[in-house]
């Protein structure tokens, strides 16, 4: 399928909502998000059907919350700060897990994007450049949509536990900032119970 005409889908419009705009990162989550989804015979979850794993922050990360359904608020998107582009999902259903990550050199960088790139974070980036940069930016996420899967990503199955469903706890004033805050995440420092922001504080 060609890039525009998966664009096109209410999948991807989605995820480019939720992202705000349309990059090689957002394209690389949804290709990864689907393809493991593809693997688990999974659709999105309603609740926490499913567990999902990144090792990124990145925009890539947007596209799997969306297409998965696996979100912060339901306790069932998990980051781990590796700062790898990996997507692990998890099935509650069949309690199988697929890990689908970048192939070394699939996606190589081009030099001219990259030299944008930095000039657009420094704010060096001049109108010209800017225009540049985001037809660079568009064709790379183009790139990426018109890829296999098999040449994009590795995929293998994973035994992993899965973590407790989420536990929705009542909330008990913090013994310093007074706020109210989950009594499962309050800490006990000195017979006081403190939240965590308070518990790494000097007082």
């Amino acid at each position: 399928m060609k890039a525009q005409q998966i664009m096109e889908t209410d999948d991807f419009k989605r995820c480019a909502e939720f992202h705000g705009h349309v990059c090689p990162g957002l394209a690389i989550g949804y290709k990864a998000a689907k393809t493991a989804m593809e693997r688990l015979k999974e659709i999105r979850a309603e609740d926490e059907e499913m567990v999902a794993i990144v090792e990124t922050d990145a925009c890539s990360a947007d596209a799997v919350q969306v297409l998965t359904g696996c979100t912060f608020g339901k306790g069932n998107f998990i980051h781990k700060d590796y700062g790898k582009i990996v997507v692990i999902l998890l099935s509650r259903n069949t309690g199988k897990g697929v890990r689908v990550s970048m192939r070394p050199g699939s996606f190589a960088p081009d030099e001219t994007h990259q030299t944008l790139l930095r000039k657009m974070m420094s704010g060096e980036a001049n109108e010209d450049d800017k225009n540049r940069f985001r037809e660079l930016h568009f064709k790379r996420a183009c790139d990426v949509l018109e890829m296999s899967s098999g040449k994009l990503f590795e995929v293998r199955n994973v035994n992993i536990q899965l973590p407790p469903r989420a536990r929705i706890e009542p909330s008990e004033l913090c013994d310093i900032c007074g706020e109210p805050t989950m009594r499962t995440k309050l800490e006990d420092r000195g017979g006081k119970k403190v939240c965590r922001d308070c518990a790494e504080k000097p007082y």
